[in-house]
């Protein structure tokens, strides 16, 4: 027996059931996330429908701005039509009103109370009157239900925990239209973030108009890609945003109390720039904008001229972004053009500056210097601080895990938490083989959910340097904006939480049991979520079923949270089909179908086919296969980089094209048949590429190598590959075995040479002529 129906159950009686379209149900407890600071229920009910007013009891642009922003968002989602009204306030009304005597003092707090005669929202400042709205928002959808909806009586008192709340999205490597940045926007405000961190340049292209430098749109922000023109690769990539584009983002933000804080990334991740104008660079020469994606070599150069470049560019964004906070990057520099640079050296000689990472330092606090005599503050990530010499007001972005916050408030820098793998948003959420293209190691939703952005080892002094949190959207793999969605949400919900609520009031179980109703929100906003954290896994003993012909077939998902529901009939799980509660047995063959739904019966994850056969035992999907020993690097890819489909996506390694086929009972197996794919080795890989392995091949193009049991094992087949420039990109692969009996792994090794295409697994399949 599982505690899945017991926690279903309790979750159903304290959150409610979803009800029909036309009824106007009763919340017991409201699905709100980020959770309020303080909230207490009271006897009672507010019923609102389309004859309820909003009445604006002040004369603030503010307020009629948060009015026309909820009437807008309860239309569209709801079907809820409000209208605004001017005046006191009224009984039977929503209230909205900025109140210097407000119960709520901090920045951002605002006070929202809920009678049997009516709602009323105060704040002392426009932007606590704002989140009111947005709480309001999420009370007044508690389910997908359309109209009218009755609002339990309530108290709220609430503010947030920390005043940087953040979320950054990569622009630079895959660019997203304005519409896309607007759509993020809505639902970061839904969310109560304030902090948008927009990359804005880097190695693969400049996407910010700069009217004094008109090259670095014309060249930096486009890109020709590999094999341009072939296998529907475009023939170049790109995208800027005009200066009147940006302006009206800004705006649009603002207007929902989002700071859009710009990143121009250096002294590396410049090859855009470079590219744009080679004389920015250290050897003069012009590179191609990037179509790799890692670390390039590119540098600015420490030349004056290029110094007055960098102050003009950011004049101009400074007239753009209003925002106190200008993020120059700092990362990944490595230093080889400036080390071989009799200029950069003289230079560094001249300053007495010792080694190249004590000149970045000189020129990040060259920069911060500039900001702050414009009244701007310099943000970077936590590689600024090496050499020294960085600002001392400069406040440090760590993404090299904790170690670089906490030895920036330490030294009293103020820090914004965004660690590497927790908080990048870029790695996948599951090993679902049907899981998107990403980064490995998985970042659950429950790992968002468990940061805690203040790191122990801080005194109360040095805790009060930590501003926030922020995931990073990094979009190398990320080519459209349904990836973007379907990595952030819900995962965004986790980090709203972890950022705005009290960190004695998270608790998981309620969190999640929170989320259908944001769901139902998402849908109703037509937001590509991911539903990884709640799909079902079909799991089943291969070798156990492949000798007895009989599956046992257990369930389960990350959360252990509503009810799987399963068929064996062909059809799709609906709420009567029957709820898994234990492991069951059947013969083969047999198809299994799963779904999860939560407790008020709406679907957590869609249905999740397994069909269980001796053919489908004997194979493998190859982004399910693991790594070879010695290496565990991972990416998930699809077959070209600018691909905007979803699927297929395959596992590589970069560093080592070798894969395990877990051992397998291979009586009767007389062959294996591969289904090959050759990727785009797009991979910068800088000091790391001396780990790439090079392993001898036999054939022109290399061959597919299969050994038993282990990597060293004995020969098996040696399937040669086909010419790169006349196959396709998908290609099969076939080769006898000879005739093995009990269990064995497989080692599949590509023996390609690795200044050429990478090689990926498709399906791999044993083939047997007898049970």
């Amino acid at each position: 027996m599982t505690f899945r129906p017991l926690l279903a159950a309790c979750a159903f009686l304290l959150f409610g059931a979803l009800q029909p379209s036309h009824a106007a149900p009763v919340m017991a407890s409201p699905s709100l996330i980020p959770l309020p600071a303080q909230m207490t229920m009271a006897d009672g009910r507010f019923h609102v429908d389309a004859h309820t007013p909003i009445v604006l009891d002040d004369h603030s642009a503010s307020t009629r701005q948060t009015a026309a922003w909820l009437t807008d968002v309860l239309a569209r989602t709801r079907g809820l039509h409000l209208h605004v009204v001017h005046g006191a306030a009224t009984a039977h009304a929503i209230v909205l009103k900025l109140d210097p005597h407000a119960p709520v003092a901090q920045h951002a707090g605002y006070a929202l109370d809920v009678t049997a005669q009516g709602i009323r929202i105060t704040a002392r400042d426009d932007t606590g009157l704002f989140y009111g709205a947005v709480t309001l928002y999420q009370l007044l959808t508690p389910n997908a239900a359309q109209g009218a909806v009755d609002v339990p009586a309530l108290h709220i008192r609430d503010w947030p925990r920390f005043a940087w709340r953040g979320l950054m999205l990569d622009s630079a490597r895959h660019f997203q239209s304005v519409a896309d940045i607007k759509r993020l926007l809505d639902q970061m405000a839904q969310h109560k973030l304030d902090v948008f961190h927009w990359h804005l340049t880097d190695d693969q292209g400049w996407r910010i108009q700069i009217k004094r430098y008109p090259e670095l749109t014309k060249i930096g922000a486009w890109r020709t890609p590999p094999d341009a023109g072939h296998d529907g690769e475009p023939k170049r990539y790109g995208g800027f945003y005009t200066q009147a584009q940006i302006r009206q983002v800004v705006a649009y933000a603002a207007a929902r109390h989002i700071t859009i804080v710009p990143e121009l990334d250096m002294p590396g991740h410049a090859q855009a720039a470079v590219a744009s104008y080679p004389q920015l660079g250290v050897t003069g020469k012009r590179p191609q904008v990037s179509t790799l994606w890692g670390v390039n070599p590119y540098l600015y150069n420490v030349d004056d001229s290029t110094f007055t470049f960098i102050d003009n560019v950011l004049d101009e964004v400074m007239a753009l972004f209003p925002s106190k906070y200008i993020h120059v990057g700092g990362d990944e520099a490595i230093k080889d053009q400036w080390k071989a640079s009799p200029a950069v050296q003289a230079k560094m000689h001249a300053l007495g500056i010792k080694n190249e990472d004590a000149l970045q330092g000189w020129f990040i606090g060259r920069v911060g210097k500039y900001l702050a005599a414009h009244g701007r503050k310099l943000i970077g990530w936590d590689e600024i601080l090496e050499g020294n010499n960085v600002p001392a007001d400069a406040t440090v972005m760590s993404w090299r895990g904790t170690d670089g916050a906490i030895t920036a408030a330490k030294a009293g820098h103020d820090v914004v938490l965004s660690p590497s793998p927790q908080l990048y948003f870029d790695g996948v959420q599951s090993d679902h083989a049907d899981e998107y293209a990403g980064r490995i190691p998985v970042q659950t939703l429950q790992s968002v959910y468990a940061f805690e952005p203040v790191p122990k080892v801080l005194t109360p002094a040095q805790a009060s340097h930590v501003l926030g949190a922020q995931a990073n959207v990094w979009t190398e793999h990320m080519p459209a904006m349904a990836h973007v969605e379907h990595a952030v949400f819900p995962r965004l919900d986790a980090l709203s939480e972890v950022d705005w609520s009290p960190a004695s009031a998270r608790n998981w179980n309620g969190f999640l049991a929170r989320l259908p109703a944001q769901f139902a929100r998402y849908r109703a906003q037509h937001i590509n979520v991911a539903d990884s954290a709640f799909a079902p896994v079909i799991a089943v003993d291969r070798n156990t079923a492949l000798a007895s012909g009989t599956a046992t077939v257990t369930l389960s998902d990350q959360t252990d949270f509503g009810a799987l529901r399963y068929t064996v009939d062909g059809r799709a799980p609906t709420l009567a089909s029957p709820l898994y509660r234990a492991p069951f047995t059947a013969k083969l063959p047999l198809t299994v179908h799963a779904a999860t739904f939560a407790p008020d019966g709406s679907e957590l994850a869609a249905p999740r086919e397994r069909i269980i056969d001796r053919t489908h035992l004997l194979s493998r999907i190859g982004n399910t296969m693991p790594n070879c020993p010695g290496s565990d690097f991972r990416l998930r890819v699809q077959t070209m980089p600018d691909a905007t489909s979803t699927q297929p996506v395959y596992g590589i390694n970069v560093f080592d094209s070798c894969q395990m086929f877990p051992s397998t009972r291979m009586d009767g197996v007389t062959a294996i048949h591969v289904d090959g794919v050759r990727l785009e080795r797009n991979f910068a890989l800088a000091h790391d590429q001396k780990l790439v392995v090079s392993r001898p091949h036999t054939t022109p193009f290399g061959e597919l190598v299969v050994h038993a049991d282990s990597c060293k094992g004995a020969v098996l087949a040696s399937m040669p590959l086909p010419d790169p420039a006349h196959s396709a990109r998908t290609f099969p692969l076939t080769a006898k075995l000879p005739a093995q009996t009990g269990n064995h792994a497989l080692c599949l090794i590509y023996t390609a040479p690795i200044s050429g295409p990478i090689y990926a697994l498709g399906r791999v399949s044993l083939v047997a002529t007898r049970p």
